[in-house]
């Protein structure tokens, strides 16, 4: 497709001003930009500029920009700054942020008697463990929910703007109140990273032998503790109250599993541990799954050998049996020449799988449901 004619469908016309060229920043850009939209770059760092310039996030910034959209996309602690000096800077144009903490700005913001009719707060729950400009990518927020935070004041065609931005790139709108949101992110998003970074600290000072052990299980608990400290400190900090109070809710949940493992032949001591694990069955049965649906998928578990090509060999042949793969997880065992491909399909399939790919001479290790 053409830049003219992607940019004739794309919801969000015209310049597109983007302040901080970081990860969500610069992804915003490259998705924007790949949809033919003139894409105008800010950042306080030049050499951040510079570089998601090169990598094709958008252009510089220029005096006479007259943007329909600006998108504040910096660390927490100084957008409500930031939002107040664009508002004040281009008055015919409406502004978002993407901060992940939605009410201490816009406190921040009221305290100080600022015209907020143009502001709409969002956030689109999207990321990765690394940023910065080099870690933007366009696709991160495909399928991905974008909290949109309207009030009274706000007007239908700049939500609708805010909204098309997210649909432009691919994420789902949601409307939230700011207290909604923080609280919401502070149990799937912020006490999470405290959870596995946490847990991943206790490896700082384990034997080496201990963490030749860890499976795909203790990295998937912990994958997001490799996140930037600087700006976790940031967001727990202006999302504080939230954060408290699930962790002094998980805290008591993990003293009483601790007493009652500390003599598990007490009565109810079994059942007590029992009951803890169940309700993580519970719990996980409600989060979303794939288009958005809590479903279950049943998962094999192929040996692929270490050399070039074996993974797309396994895919194509598991599209000729006509399996379609839901999920999938990789693991390298230390000094093994083989690869574990762990492979989630519909419980439906799975025989169909197994008999295709042994066929085909694959090695099936295990199947979990």
């Amino acid at each position: 497709m053409s830049d003219s004619t992607s940019a004739l469908s794309a919801r969000v016309q015209g310049t597109v001003r983007i302040v901080g060229a970081g990860l969500l920043g610069s992804s915003i850009g490259h998705a924007l930009s790949a949809n033919g939209v003139d894409v105008a770059l800010d950042d306080t760092s030049p050499a951040q500029l510079r570089l998601a310039i090169d990598y094709g996030a958008g252009r510089a910034a220029r005096d006479n920009d007259e943007p329909a959209l600006v998108v504040v996309a910096v660390p927490p602690d100084v957008t409500a700054d930031v939002i107040e000096r664009e508002l004040a800077r281009f008055p015919r144009a409406v502004v978002t942020d993407v901060a992940s903490v939605k009410l201490e700005p816009l406190m921040t913001l009221r305290e100080r008697g600022v015209d907020l009719h143009r502001y709409i707060g969002s956030h689109p729950l999207a990321g990765r463990e690394r940023g910065g400009a080099i870690a933007a990518r366009a696709d991160i927020f495909i399928g991905r929910p974008w909290v949109v935070c309207r009030d009274g004041e706000t007007s239908a065609s700049d939500l609708a703007l805010v909204e098309g931005l997210a649909l432009d790139l691919g994420a789902t709108p949601i409307e939230m109140s700011p207290e909604d949101h923080d609280r919401a992110v502070a149990l799937v998003s912020h006490v999470p990273q405290l959870v596995a970074s946490l847990l991943a600290g206790r490896f700082v000072g384990a034997p080496d032998g201990s963490l030749r052990l860890a499976g795909q299980g203790v990295r998937d608990t912990t994958r997001i503790a490799a996140s930037a400290p600087e700006l976790w400190v940031q967001i727990l900090g202006a999302n504080s109250a939230p954060v408290v109070d699930v962790l002094d809710a998980l805290a008591a949940d993990l003293s009483a599993v601790a007493d009652a493992l500390r003599d598990p032949d007490v009565p109810g001591a079994r059942r007590a541990v029992a009951d803890t694990i169940r309700r993580g069955n519970d719990g996980v049965e409600r989060l979303p799954g794939k288009h958005g649906q809590n479903r279950r998928f049943e998962s094999l578990v192929v040996m692929v050998d270490d050399r070039p090509g074996q993974l797309g060999r396994l895919f194509g042949e598991l599209g000729e049996l006509g399996v379609n793969v839901e999920d999938l997880r990789l693991e390298h065992s230390p000094g093994a020449q083989f690869g574990l491909a762990e492979i989630s399909v519909e419980p439906s399939a799975v025989r169909g799988a197994i008999e295709g790919l042994e066929a085909r001479g694959w090695r099936i290790a295990s199947v979990n449901d």
